[in-house]
């Protein structure tokens, strides 16, 4: 999912950098107000993840790869997109500067697919299914969809670039993270669930954080 250098027409480049930048903006008012000092070690451990999943690429026609991704994991436990532009902001510079994964003129188009989107779309997703369906059916499809819809922005990016070809790399991308997304919802399950058991205090709605969930009688989002 990776776009390198290059791929991407720089007066493109620019306009997905505008967008980052404003959401960095944002990203670090919320870090301001909400990373203490459980939050910050929790945000480091999920980006060494990240950086460590995002490394088992799959190749990809028209020279993108396939991977999974974690966004939804970052918003959904700290219930912020914000902590997700985060993460991805980083772990993407340290890739693209010394690991030759993606690319710097790319970044921004880099965090607003991983970061941006999936975090948003992973987020919203969950706060909305999680009352219909329960907490562990929503995290699984809001992971699934984030990657999805994630990959699928990629590749109308490089179609705009005149990269790819739109349908054939629509396909590509989206029966490929179709399937990746599956591993990805379960290990995001898998994840949560482990905190839920180990951790319960660093998950943001056990925090007094807002997350469509109504309330207990103690301050705690009540749990389905």
């Amino acid at each position: 999912m990776h776009i390198p250098d290059g791929f991407i027409p720089l007066w493109q480049c620019a306009i997905y950098y505008v967008i980052l930048i404003v959401a960095l903006y944002f990203a670090q008012k919320w870090a301001r107000e909400n990373l203490d000092e459980k939050a910050v070690p929790l945000l480091a451990v999920l980006a060494a993840g990240i950086f460590a999943i995002m490394s088992m690429n799959m190749p990809i026609p028209f020279g993108t790869s396939g991977h999974m991704v974690g966004g939804a994991l970052v918003a959904i436990v700290f219930c912020a997109p914000e902590a997700a532009i985060i993460v991805f902001t980083l772990v993407l510079l340290v890739q693209g500067l010394f690991f030759g994964d993606g690319g710097i003129t790319a970044l921004g188009a880099n965090v607003l697919n991983m970061g941006i989107i999936g975090g948003f779309v992973g987020l919203y997703t969950f706060k909305g299914l999680r009352k219909p369906i329960g907490k562990y059916p929503a995290i699984f499809i809001a992971s699934w969809l984030s990657i999805f819809l994630a990959a699928e922005a990629v590749a109308v990016e490089m179609w705009l670039a005149g990269t790819f070809p739109l349908v054939a790399g629509l396909a590509s991308m989206g029966i490929y993270h179709a399937f990746i997304g599956i591993i990805e919802g379960v290990l995001t399950v898998v994840v949560i669930m482990a905190l839920e058991k180990l951790r319960p205090d660093l998950l943001a709605w056990n925090r007094n954080k807002k997350i469509g969930e109504p309330k207990s009688e103690t301050g705690e989002v009540a749990a389905k």
